[in-house]
């Protein structure tokens, strides 16, 4: 099976046949995007300085360092997913007003995020956690850094990225959620092993 790469900007139809378990890689840019960016353009009203269009979000705060002899360049040290959740009030909207097409982070979203995705045909994806030097590998080059008034873990870093990943996709969009469809499956795998288990430990009180 040819390995599955998606380059920004990122089109609907680059998306159609890409479900829910499908492993992913990106090449092209990605912007470190969290908490409080979120909640500048949704409760501010303030305007993203980067133009999301067809790109790429990673909930992530990344450690950079400066490069020796450049002024204002930046170069990746470590980038490890942040939790996902903590933008699920923000991210139908944010896919609505930004035209982002794939989100990053760690752990599943809900209904919201959900919405996002199938009706403007966006994806999230989780990066495996513990991996954060090896997400770091895949950037080239930090090409931009904006909001730095936030701090290195909520400034928006654009990263150029060769092969980013791998990427497990968690909701796609034709309504699929792998976080939500996988807990129907265990907790009916965890009432038959209590069952069973019970059965042979009855005699405890």
């Amino acid at each position: 099976m040819a390995k599955k790469i998606l380059t920004t900007p990122i089109k609907a139809e680059d998306l159609e046949d890409i479900h829910i378990g499908d492993i992913i890689y990106l090449n092209g840019h990605i912007t470190t995007c969290r908490d409080v960016a979120h909640r500048r353009l949704i409760e501010g009203g303030r305007k993203l300085p980067v133009n999301l269009e067809g790109g790429a979000i990673f909930h992530a705060g990344p450690i950079v360092r400066p490069v020796k002899g450049e002024e204002d360049k930046y170069e990746m040290v470590s980038v490890g997913p942040t939790t996902s959740m903590r933008m699920e009030k923000f991210e139908y909207e944010f896919i609505r007003e930004t035209g982002v097409k794939l989100i990053v982070g760690k752990g599943g979203m809900k209904e919201g995020t959900m919405k996002g995705c199938k009706e403007f045909k966006a994806l999230h994806c989780v990066f495996p956690a513990g991996c954060a030097v090896v997400a770091a590998a895949t950037v080239e080059e930090i090409e931009d850094a904006n909001w730095k008034d936030l701090g290195m873990p909520e400034t928006l870093w654009t990263c150029r990225v060769q092969e980013f990943g791998p990427l497990i996709v968690s909701i796609d969009t034709h309504g699929g959620n792998l976080f939500e469809e996988n807990k129907v499956i265990f907790n009916e795998k965890k009432d038959k092993a209590v069952e069973e288990i019970c059965k042979h430990v009855s005699f405890i009180k």
